[in-house]
């Protein structure tokens, strides 16, 4: 059976992430485009798409088995809960949503409309993560993690990204939500007593500092979001987590690095997330105990397989009865940490995300 997907939203990423990799499935087939913009209508018609739409409401469950949502993240929230509300399976890129009220909002319309949602977060899917998480068990029980994702130069434009109104954050909407996502992978949903975050904005209106390799349009509009987090957080038994993430930075090269301190050992992964040219030659892996580091080796991928994993498995997960209610789930863990971080910081300093 083949399964006829709609994508809502007809942006850089849908365009360059999402299209090419549904259409090499041969269980899924792309039949429709809704985009309110006539040029990115425009462009679908151009790419062989056979029903452009302006309004997403505009789409029935006859019609469609599935909708990629990828538009802005303030409308993440929105358009997935009308679409699910009406029984259209949703697949949602991240931010799944903004605050936990949007959380709650999610759990209602897929209750309500008995369709189920998806959750497009990628990095849990790369072969590296799955490794490391793999050696939680021989390492634990866990005592700190590390989780740090830092560009030299990746400020995604002066676009809807850098906006709070459309994106509702800055690099930790956007980068964070990927490392405490891995994070939730790894360890589950560990509950958090102490939050502490602080946001800068030292580079988010340097020129020099823009992501020369991203897509994104310019509007002239002034950045008014965050282009660095770092967050600790401490768990009731004393597990603790230092978070950094940056779009840019004085660094050479862009580098995700994800540790893992547990009693037995410590894990290590140096790699670079997402899409990014300016990335870590290889991802390593590294185990040290007792005085020694061994390298840990694991499949090689190229760059973006995590992406062509999630789209794999679409079909799988919306025929699995468990599937309801696991995004939101998730993404309401993953959103109340954000928030809580962003509240630590609003008035710590002068920097802080208003």
């Amino acid at each position: 059976m083949t399964l006829r997907l709609a994508m809502v939203g007809f942006g850089w990423a849908a365009r360059s992430i999402w299209l090419p990799r549904l259409r090499r499935q041969p269980d899924l087939a792309v039949t429709t485009v809704v985009d309110p913009d006539a040029a990115a209508r425009a462009a679908a018609k151009d790419d062989g798409v056979g029903t452009v739409l302006d309004r997403h409401d505009a789409l029935s469950a006859t019609d469609v088995d599935l909708a990629v949502v990828a538009v802005p993240n303030h409308a993440h929230c929105a358009v997935a809960a009308a679409l699910l509300r009406r029984g259209i399976a949703v697949f949602l890129e991240k931010p799944v949503c903004l605050t936990e009220t949007e959380a709650e909002e999610l759990a209602s319309a897929e209750k309500e409309g008995g369709a189920v949602l998806i959750a497009g977060s990628a990095a849990r899917h790369r072969p590296d993560v799955r490794a490391l998480g793999g050696l939680a068990a021989d390492i634990g029980p866990i005592r700190h993690v590390r989780l740090d994702w830092v560009r030299a130069s990746g400020v995604p434009g002066t676009g809807w990204f850098t906006r709070q109104d459309l994106s509702g954050g800055g690099a930790l909407v956007d980068l964070g939500w990927h490392l405490l996502d891995v994070l939730l992978a790894v360890l589950g949903p560990v509950e958090f007593d102490d939050v502490v975050g602080t946001t800068g904005t030292d580079f988010v209106d340097r020129s020099s500092a823009q992501a020369a390799w991203k897509d994104a349009a310019a509007t002239g509009a002034v950045a008014d979001v965050e282009d660095t987090v770092r967050g600790f957080l401490v768990a009731a038994d004393g597990t603790s987590v230092a978070l950094h993430a940056s779009w840019a930075s004085h660094a050479t090269r862009d580098t995700t690095v994800v540790e893992l301190h547990g009693n037995a050992g410590t894990a290590r992964l140096t790699c670079t997330f997402g899409f990014s040219p300016n990335r870590v030659a290889d991802p390593v892996l590294t185990l040290a105990r007792d005085g020694a580091s061994d390298a840990v080796p694991f499949a090689a991928e190229p760059v973006g397989a995590e992406y062509d994993r999630q789209v794999a498995a679409l079909a799988a997960l919306l025929a699995d009865p468990a599937s309801r209610g696991r995004a939101v789930d998730d993404a309401r863990w993953t959103v109340r940490l954000i928030e809580r971080l962003y509240a630590s910081a609003r008035g710590r300093t002068s920097c802080a995300v208003a």
